[in-house]
């Protein structure tokens, strides 16, 4: 099958079926914003003037009916999907041979335009078909898309009988909104018939995969926020992989089996089924008291709470079919038994009902021809609100009166109980619980449905669609009220943040302890669905197995149910969602010290992998990701993960050992509720108001400072670095607090430790991490003078267990507890808390040594990047590295990272074997760090020739200084500016430095990064460093180096200089426009009020006397050129430069009025406030202003 093609084409037939069924509404004169009135005179329905048969009128009222309940909108998307559904199936039916007259209803065998039913029209007996029409429209031969239309209809009234919960009969109003021209090249029929290709259908595996591509894009739309009541579907239905299916299927309804017939002939077919590990002999003797002895196939009962479109119901059916072989049933007597006593599913779409319902009648179709005609009753429901049964079954109520003894307010009474039943149905499905008052009503109007009186019985005295509505939800209560030996499911996803406010009501009235999620409330609910000792099966997100959220859920799962197997799949184990989830399977009822298995496919990357290497570790149980478990182990492990692969001298360290808790407790830090408002990138404020080293909040008061660092996580580094961030802590806090007072009023000023949480821990010395990782843990060593959020957890040790614990977080011993106590990619405090801590006087000697030499290595290389506030100058001109020319400082900066880098590798792996060793986990865990893992840079020839220009356009415009180190100017408006700290270099006058690719100015950024050169290095190696960096950049034929140089500061330097500073640049862009008829750049820091005014008169206003002058010499080069391709090359560049001019023009209008109005900065306000004063003069001012605050 071709999943791709199906992907591409499933979204794309949606919104074509929306917009014919919507076409077709149009026609009726109903749209989204009217609907036209309809008269009717006789057999003729009147509609804006045109004439249609009078069934058209009742059709149209349903419609109306449908819209005033829910909206226009969602009626056609449901008529959209409809007539999607029965596409699909009468393709799937045609091509397998299905249909009764053997004829295609879409298509052609031998791939003509025309479908072969056309061709044969004449012979086709469909019900309701009138034969005569028929012919005289074939005969016409210039009707036969009217043709098509009453054949289609007809087919589609001949699937009623068989399959009424997917074909609506004849008159329903969903027949009314079959679309137009079915026969044109780009109808919806043709599309399905043309993009997927016959052999996709093989499957009826197609189905299901279809609708999770046709409401891909829905999904998209509504699954960012909260989630509306109707959106649930499209935001939860999630296709389940076939083999997870299979696993799930084989290792429950087969392990139950098994357990009556061990030697049972199904057991080779069964790929995926997990045998029982070896068992201690208590536990066989508790299995053999609660295993069956023997099991009637037509007894055992097999529930999907939530089915989709039914993929797992059609994995249970082909097993069942091979339980029934088993016990000699003859094929032909299978399929019926199947559909009508072991297969039950629920969802909340309508839609999903009706694919899962097709899905499993067509399996049956497959061994018995006839099943169709039999009219099996097929389990699968939608459950939907009914709205007042007491209108609905008015009927009921007036035919009660035949009946004797049958007290006419009892059975209102009854009817209500059902009908509070169904209210919200379609929201909850089979979360909602069946009450025992429901229970007995449903009881009893069953009763009062089938009791004859007189010959007849209530169904018959109200044959009609009320009778049919009640005894349907009659039947979803007695299903919803009963228990099932084997509840499988693949239940929906939606986080809490997602909840509706009805929905987060009903999950915390009915499942307080397990309302996180969706997933979480099915568990328990499915386990409640399940009978004692029958089996559950289920595909759940693996969070339930760590984080400390769904401790409860654990809890509940260990207590009540025994896990028989388990698959931890990996995070791309799904081919088009990214998830982490496991399948597991419990069997409900507790057995004591049963060792369960486990397959843990998380070094296996990609979808592909998953379901072959489960395969392989069925066969092979010794594949070395296979392992066996009792759960009762996890009860001795702080917040019971289900970390099934821990040894047992893991488990001991829990057991011997105190946790880190003890010793330091963790911490998260300052939720600032408004971080737009309340922080900053360090670059982005006044150096006067910021200080990096306070070491109180009373000093930061005293010292009047306003920001102070603020740490928030950041990507994944080891040691030290990610102090980026500062937060506005002015007058201890002030302003947060009194915005968090102001959102959130039941707090009081000494009770802010929700938000503002742990004070007294800030400015302290202490140790941080990232708690979002994907996939290592980045522990650094936390400096004074800092405050904490929650992304930059932290902890605070005695000072001589500092550096102990920082070596032990950053080592493998603690990712491999780390894994053990949560799985996914957020740490929390609780798992830092919870790891296990030996001590020995020597580990805590050696891992002084270590701590200090790689913080030391780790602090070196933060800072040799512009984005350290402890920067000094570019990296090659570190005394130590610095060379005679550009080329030789590189390599010896190269030649020290790889030195850096290799002696941080040695350390990392010495201080790994000291904790393994501490430890005793040699046989499980190596020492050795993959490079990856090492957070030192590499030298790259490029990055640090780009690196050396932005640190040259610092000096130029003031920032730094090749006479001092560090920082010289960050301050604001200009003032306390001191140009006798930049020696033979000096800083520009103005803070202005143009960069044009032609050179039209002396003081341009090229001009003056030669002159850098000179100055840094000598200007006897000028040449040969300007074609060092020229080439690091990527010299183009014909190219100088002074001509490269350019065209990287005029193209790139700028896409760099936002990527380096997160959108928030320094060094600000004016620009005149695509034409890049006048670029420069000017410090942010040292922009005051008459920068603009003297952009205008130093550069602007002599670049346009410059540019006509050239335009003008142009014309007498042009007339004195001596051939035609000189001519031409003059005129081409005479034309760039007259575009040139004419946006110098409009640009030169725009500083004017920009300059007159003298625009102050507010650096408090940030980059992304104060970039958007200039209206265009800046380049990429979405970018900046655009952009999330982090």
């Amino acid at each position: 099958m071709n999943r791709n093609k199906l992907k591409t084409y499933a979204p794309k037939a949606r919104l074509a079926f929306i917009q014919a069924v919507t076409a077709r509404a149009s026609k009726f004169g109903i749209t989204a914003s009217k609907i036209e009135p309809v008269q009717v005179q006789g057999d003729v329905a009147l509609i804006g003037g045109q004439a249609y048969p009078r069934k058209v009128a009742e059709q149209r009222r349903k419609l109306e009916e449908r819209i005033g309940l829910r909206s226009f909108e969602q009626v056609m998307e449901e008529a959209a999907y409809t007539w999607f559904n029965r596409f699909a199936a009468i393709r799937f039916m045609e091509i397998h041979g299905y249909l009764d007259h053997g004829y295609r209803v879409l298509s052609h065998p031998e791939g003509k335009v025309t479908p072969e039913i056309i061709e044969h029209a004449e012979h086709i007996d469909l019900p309701g078909l009138d034969r005569e029409k028929v012919i005289d429209l074939k005969l016409d031969g210039t009707k036969d898309e009217e043709l098509y239309r009453m054949l289609l209809t007809a087919q589609c009234n001949a699937l009623h009988a068989g399959m009424p919960f997917l074909f609506e009969s004849i008159d329903d109003e969903t027949e009314l909104l079959l679309p137009n021209n079915l026969l044109h090249s780009d109808s919806p029929i043709r599309q399905m018939v043309s993009e997927i290709g016959e052999a996709d259908w093989e499957k009826i595996e197609i189905i299901g995969w279809l609708y999770q591509f046709y409401i891909s894009d829905r999904n998209e739309e509504v699954s960012s926020g909260v989630v509306k009541e109707e959106d649930i579907p499209a935001a939860t239905q999630l296709f389940t992989p076939n083999w997870i299916a299979k696993y799930m299927v084989h290792n429950s309804l087969g392990a139950m089996w098994l357990e009556s017939k061990p030697l049972s002939r199904i057991r080779p077919m069964m790929d995926y089924y997990i045998a029982p590990a070896e068992q201690p002999a208590g536990v066989k003797d508790t299995l053999a008291e609660v295993e069956p002895t023997q099991l009637d196939p037509e007894e055992i009962t097999f529930l999907d709470p939530a089915c989709g479109s039914g993929h797992i119901l059609v994995e249970a059916y082909d097993l069942f079919k091979e339980i029934y072989l088993d016990c000699g049933y003859t094929l032909r007597d299978i399929p019926k038994l199947i559909l009508e006593r072991n297969l039950y599913g629920f969802d909340i779409d309508n839609r999903a009902a009706q694919l899962a319902s097709f899905a499993i009648l067509m399996k049956a179709r497959e061994d018995d021809p006839r099943i169709v005609r039999k009219n099996p009753e097929i389990n699968v429901f939608a459950l939907q609100e009914y709205g007042n049964f007491e209108d609905i079954c008015s009927p009921l109520l007036k035919a009660q009166a035949e009946i004797e003894k049958v007290n006419h307010n009892d059975i209102r009474v009854e009817l209500k109980a059902i009908s509070d039943f169904f209210e919200s149905a379609n929201t909850f499905g089979s979360l909602k619980r069946v009450s025992r008052a429901q229970q007995q009503a449903a009881q009893t109007l069953r009763r009062y449905l089938d009791r004859p009186s007189n010959g007849s019985s209530l169904q018959h005295w109200a044959a009609d669609e009320s009778a049919l509505t009640l005894s349907h939800a009659i039947r979803q209560v007695e299903l919803l009220a009963r228990q099932y030996d084997v509840v499988v499911a693949n239940p929906p996803y939606m986080g809490a943040a997602n909840h509706c406010d009805k929905l987060k009501r009903f999950l915390r009235a009915n499942f307080n302890d397990y309302d996180r999620d969706l997933f979480s409330s099915f568990i328990v609910k499915n386990i409640s669905f399940c009978r004692e000792g029958g089996y559950i099966g289920t595909l759940a997100q693996m969070a339930w197995m760590f984080i400390s959220s769904y401790e409860a859920l654990r809890a509940h799962i260990l207590k009540s149910t025994t896990i028989f197997s388990l698959v931890q799949l990996e995070y791309d184990a799904f081919e088009y969602v990214k998830a982490h989830v496991c399948a597991f399977v419990v069997k409900n009822t507790k057995i004591p010290n049963y060792k369960g298995t486990y397959i843990k496919l998380s070094e296996f990357k990609g979808a592909p992998n998953q379901g072959p290497k489960t395969l392989e570790a069925v066969k092979n149980r010794n594949c070395g990701w296979l392992y066996e478990a009792s759960e009762d182990e996890y009860r001795k492990l702080p917040g019971m993960p289900i970390a099934y692969w821990l040894s047992d001298n893991a488990r001991r360290a829990f057991q011997s050992g105190k946790l880190l808790g003890e010793f330091a407790k963790p911490m998260v830090g300052m939720r600032t509720g408004d971080n737009a408002r309340f922080l900053r990138l360090w670059h982005e404020v006044s150096l006067e108001k910021t200080s990096f080293e306070c070491n109180s909040a009373s000093e930061a008061m005293d010292r009047k400072i306003k920001w102070v660092p603020f740490i928030k996580g950041g990507d994944f580094r080891r040691w030290y670095g990610n102090k980026e961030y500062v937060v506005n802590w002015e007058n201890n806090g002030e302003e947060i607090k009194e915005a968090t007072l102001a959102k959130y009023p039941q707090l009081s000023r000494d009770n802010l430790g929700w938000k503002i949480s742990n004070e007294k821990q800030y400015f302290r010395r202490g140790i941080t991490w990232t708690a979002i990782s994907s996939v290592f843990l980045g522990v650094r060593a936390l400096d004074s003078g800092c405050i904490f959020g929650t992304g930059g957890s932290c902890l605070f040790p005695p000072e001589h267990l500092r550096n102990w614990m920082l070596s032990f977080l950053c080592s493998n011993v603690s990712i491999h507890f780390l894994n053990a106590l949560n799985s996914t990619t957020n740490i929390n405090v609780e798992n830092i808390s919870s790891l296990p801590i030996l001590f020995d006087s020597s580990s805590l000697a050696q891992s002084d040594e270590i701590s200090d030499a790689c913080c030391m290595l780790a602090k070196r290389d933060w800072d040799s990047y512009e984005t350290s506030w402890d920067f000094q100058q570019s990296a090659i001109l570190f005394p130590t590295v610095k060379g005679a020319t550009v080329e030789e400082s590189f390599l010896n900066w190269d030649n020290e990272c790889r030195l850096s880098f290799s002696r941080m590798k040695s350390l990392e792996e010495e201080s790994n074997r000291l904790f393994i060793s501490l430890y005793g986990l040699e046989n499980e865990l190596s020492p050795t760090v993959p490079d990856a893992q090492i957070t030192l840079a590499q030298a790259n020839r490029y990055k640090d020739t780009c690196r050396l220009l932005s640190y040259s356009i610092g000096c130029m415009l003031g920032r730094y200084s090749v006479a001092e180190p560090g920082l010289i100017y960050a301050s604001s408006g200009n003032a306390g500016f001191d140009a006798t700290r930049y020696g033979d270099f000096p800083a520009d006058d103005d803070g202005i430095i143009p960069i044009t690719e032609a050179e039209w100015f002396s003081d341009d950024a090229a001009n003056r990064f030669a002159e850098f050169l000179k100055v840094a290095w000598s200007p006897e190696t000028l040449k040969e460093n300007l074609k060092f960096v020229a080439d690091s950049l990527g010299s183009k034929a014909n190219e100088t180096p002074m001509d490269t140089i350019r065209r990287y500061l005029s193209r790139d330097f700028y896409k760099d200089h936002l990527k380096t500073y997160k959108k928030r640049p320094i060094y600000w862009l004016f620009s005149s426009g695509k034409e890049k008829a006048f670029e420069c750049l000017v410090y942010l820091h040292r922009y005051n009020e008459s920068t603009l005014s003297r952009m205008r008169m130093e550069y602007v206003t002599p670049l346009q006397g410059r540019v006509s002058a050239r335009i003008e010499q142009l014309d007498r080069d042009i007339q004195a050129a001596a051939t035609t391709a000189a001519q031409n090359k003059l005129r081409k560049e005479q034309e760039k430069l007259k575009k040139q001019q004419a946006e110098l023009i409009k640009f030169d209008d725009e500083l004017r009025h920009y300059a007159d109005k003298r625009i102050k900065l507010d650096l408090d306000d940030g980059v992304k406030v104060n970039y958007g004063k200039f209206g265009n003069l800046l380049a990429e001012v979405k970018t900046v202003t655009g952009g999330s605050d982090e």
